[in-house]
């Protein structure tokens, strides 16, 4: 299937790693043009290289791939990530809004700074990207936002009570962006990870077997148990469900949540 989105700019948020970078590299190998960013230059630069690799069969790779070191959880990070993105590219058609977990604790277990941080670094950052680019794609009449959160939106996963709670907002903003701007031709979507193979995911399981004094293999397996598939995810397949979320294809598809977790998702709706 063509998704359309050839020469589109993509401006992926927190992408040098995991899903972000999974993201990334699926919306290259598409044709679009990809906007990256990190706080680590080292880990930036070393995904900026993976992204020229795969992007060369598309011409100059050097054309199609940008990363811009910066930090989404202080307030000018947004503005800094995406001006330059326009700077470069004009505007950006995608917006994939990503972020680094808050830290694991109990709802009472974590400090009010914790919460502070947490406010900023998840669900401000969000609103910040998603405000920036929402004007020039109204004006070009087309735009894609993706959310990328978490399947504790549906339902709560133990010990990550601020990622819980601030990754509902998001949705709930989400949502309410995708209504004031259906009109113009932009869409606006979140996309709730399961169990995925990722970074993150290695740093939970790490801080689970250290809270319950257990192997790291025993929490895995639980993990792995409680997804109807007996697995947990590959990045890539998330990212096809961003990518098609992304593109011409989905036009008519706005304020969905939509899980992907090979079924881990216990309710009905």
């Amino acid at each position: 299937m063509d998704l359309g989105i050839e020469n589109k700019v993509a401006a992926v948020a927190a992408s040098s790693s995991g899903l972000g970078l999974a993201v990334a590299t699926t919306l290259i190998q598409e044709g679009a043009k990809v906007a990256i960013c990190s706080r680590n230059e080292e880990s930036l630069e070393v995904a900026r290289q993976k992204l020229i690799s795969v992007a060369s069969e598309w011409g100059n790779p050097d054309d199609r791939v940008l990363a811009i070191p910066c930090d989404l959880s202080e307030a000018s990070g947004p503005e800094s990530f995406l001006s330059q993105v326009e700077a470069h590219w004009n505007s950006a058609d995608i917006l994939v809004v990503n972020n680094g977990g808050p830290p694991p604790g109990s709802a009472m277990g974590v400090s009010l700074q914790d919460w502070e941080q947490g406010v900023e670094q998840t669900f401000l950052s969000s609103v910040r990207l998603a405000k920036l680019a929402v004007p020039k794609m109204v004006e070009n009449s087309w735009g894609r936002i993706i959310f990328i959160t978490s399947i504790s939106v549906k339902q709560p996963i133990d010990n990550l009570a601020i990622s819980t709670a601030l990754r509902c907002g998001v949705v709930g903003f989400s949502k309410s962006l995708a209504d004031e701007v259906a009109s113009s031709g932009v869409t606006v979507n979140t996309v709730a990870p399961g169990s995925t193979d990722t970074p993150r995911l290695r740093q939970l399981v790490d801080a689970r077997a250290e809270r319950d004094q257990v192997d790291g293999g025993e929490v895995l397996n639980q993990m792995t148990h409680q997804v109807p598939m007996r697995r947990i995810g590959q990045p890539e397949e998330f990212a096809s469900a961003v990518a098609f979320l992304a593109s011409e294809r989905a036009s008519f598809i706005t304020g969905v949540v939509l899980p992907v977790d090979g079924g881990q998702i216990r309710s009905i709706t």
